[in-house]
């Protein structure tokens, strides 16, 4: 990615799949924009490939300068933004157009712009649940959040079998919790019952989604008190989609720390037990040492035995995740809710009192990228999940 940020919402394709189209029954609008969406695709990783090849020279001594790399890579983006301009000429009632056009401009960084065409592609296909996805990224992070939470939510009336628009309206309420207080005439707790409801309704169709499991699951850092059993569950199903070892331990590590959380000292160390890999050492240790500070903490001993929790246990000695917390409902088991709250039909006035941080941009079509395990070593804090690129439908 050309540009990086860090807070970024998933964004939608627009009807475009990883098959290769059937150009026989293509519109020439789509027959173009299947091809314009290739060129879009080959001038991106041309660029990533001139931006890897200059560092990796640059750190031998060689390379190009900044200045030479950076007019290098405008001219190859102007050339690409033409022909989007070019086609929008010749379709310029094609909805899907606008939002690829959006979603290029998105990604080198002209927000505002790509905005615009968000807004052209709502009005001219206002079915569309796409053009309403992005639109509502837009508000997000720049405009009105209450304005994000209204067309999330038109996205997922449009196409309720999408995760995405799931995912990504609880991770807007999670994060703007004030205003959604607000806007919904909710307490705290209920903002965070919608946004975990909103969750577990994505996983539900993305059930393999590691991803998307540990958003949820980091998503009970926050919530006071802590509901353990709920966040042992996510997790636990977190650890169901776990691909690798490293991810395995990684969600051990976050099943040690609830459980430390929740004062079950000797269940947690028991989990810790199950962390043999050196990359996460460094955080083995110190739940390790906030145990014994905790437990004993003028002679940092262990205690023999921790007993007065009337909480289910979930002691592991094993990497089998089908051994593990068999006593625990998994957030897949947990139906939505059954009756949400209704939404306002009208656009918000009163803008967001909650800043919005600065985006990462993501391209039109993800190929959903393995997760890199080592993320799960920054979200031990009580930082907001952060919401990912999916695959377009």
């Amino acid at each position: 990615m050309l540009v990086v940020g860090t807070f970024s919402f998933a964004t939608q394709a627009i009807g475009q799949t990883n098959a290769p189209a059937d150009l026989s029954t293509n519109t020439p609008a789509e027959t173009d924009l299947d091809q314009l969406m290739a060129d879009d695709d080959a001038a991106m990783d041309e660029v990533d490939g001139w931006i890897r090849t200059n560092a990796a020279e640059a750190a031998k001594g060689g390379g190009v300068s900044r200045d030479e790399l950076n007019k290098r890579i405008n001219a190859r983006l102007d050339a690409m933004r033409q022909k989007y301009e070019d086609y929008l000429k010749r379709y310029p009632d094609y909805a899907p157009g606008h939002l690829a056009y959006g979603s290029f401009l998105d990604e080198i960084g002209k927000e505002e712009l790509a905005s615009v065409e968000y807004a052209t592609a709502s009005k001219l296909d206002p079915k569309n649940p796409a053009a309403w996805n992005d639109l509502a990224n837009y508000e997000g992070e720049y405009g009105q959040i209450t304005n994000a939470f209204i067309n999330y939510q038109k996205a997922i009336d449009l196409d309720p079998t999408e995760p995405v628009y799931y995912e990504n309206l609880a991770t807007s309420i999670y994060v703007f919790r004030r205003d959604a207080m607000s806007f919904y005439k909710f307490t705290e707790p209920q903002v965070f019952d919608k946004s975990l409801a909103l969750y577990r309704k994505a996983i539900q169709l993305a059930p393999n989604d590691f991803a998307l499991a540990t958003d949820y699951a980091e998503s009970y850092y926050a919530i006071k008190p802590l509901r353990t059993d709920e966040a042992l569950g996510a997790w636990t199903n977190a650890l169901n989609t776990a691909r690798t070892d490293e991810e395995r331990e990684g969600v051990f590590i976050h099943l040690a720390r609830i459980k430390y959380l929740a004062g079950r000292y000797a269940e947690a160390r028991s989990q810790l037990v199950t962390v043999t890999n050196s990359m996460y050492d460094d955080l083995k240790n110190r739940i390790n040492r906030n145990i014994s500070a905790k437990v004993n903490p003028q002679t940092n001993a262990a205690p023999n035995n921790l007993s007065g929790t009337n909480l289910p246990a979930m002691s592991v000695a094993t990497n089998n995740p089908s051994e593990i917390a068999t006593n625990i409902m998994v957030p897949n088991g947990i139906p939505a809710l059954t009756n949400p709250p209704s939404f306002s039909t009208n656009e918000a006035s009163v803008m967001t009192n909650v800043p919005p941080t600065s985006p990462a941009h993501v391209p039109l079509q993800d190929t959903n990228p393995p997760v890199n395990p080592t993320n799960l070593l920054n979200n031990l804090d009580l930082s907001p999940p952060v919401p990912r690129p999916s695959s377009g439908q």
